[in-house]
């Protein structure tokens, strides 16, 4: 087992933790090289406290360099009695942009929803056995998308 697969150590306040969050760090915590429609490097983290990852991104893609950081985890705003029931992202962009996801794992297989779940717009792969690969695909309404590999690279 990797010291990705084994999360990385324990945070503080283990047991109030989400184990959804909880396996979403076994898979996704380090940095991975990203080919495809997209190609670069994105290293996720832990942040303190074990209840949000975040995402770091330096990707090419269509031509332009993209950087961004992306904050991952359940949504608890004020006067909120329980976190959101979705794993909800938010990422920005070195343009400018700020897009919403929805993250869901399933098994071996991610889903990264664009803006809610459901969506039309959505990232879906599946992990190798050894949890070092993830294949999948971009998909956009009307036909869009491009194919992606994400390889764990520490």
């Amino acid at each position: 087992m990797t010291e990705r697969q084994a999360g990385n150590g324990e945070a503080a306040g283990t047991d109030e933790r989400d184990e959804e969050i909880r396996a979403l760090e076994r898979r996704l915590l380090g940095r991975w090289r990203v080919d495809g429609g997209a190609t670069g490097t994105v290293t996720y983290r832990r942040l303190d406290g074990g209840f949000f990852l975040v995402q770091e991104v330096e990707l090419e893609q269509h031509g332009r360099r993209i950087t961004g950081i992306e904050v991952i985890g359940r949504e608890n705003p004020f006067g909120a009695r329980a976190p959101g029931e979705d794993i909800a992202s938010r990422f920005y962009d070195n343009e400018g942009h700020t897009f919403d996801y929805v993250y869901e794992l399933v098994g071996d297989t991610l889903t990264i929803w664009g803006g809610a779940k459901g969506s039309p717009a959505y990232f879906r792969g599946t992990f190798a056995a050894d949890g070092d690969t993830l294949d999948g695909a971009w998909v956009y309404p009307g036909g869009g998308g491009y194919e992606s590999t994400m390889t764990w690279i520490g």
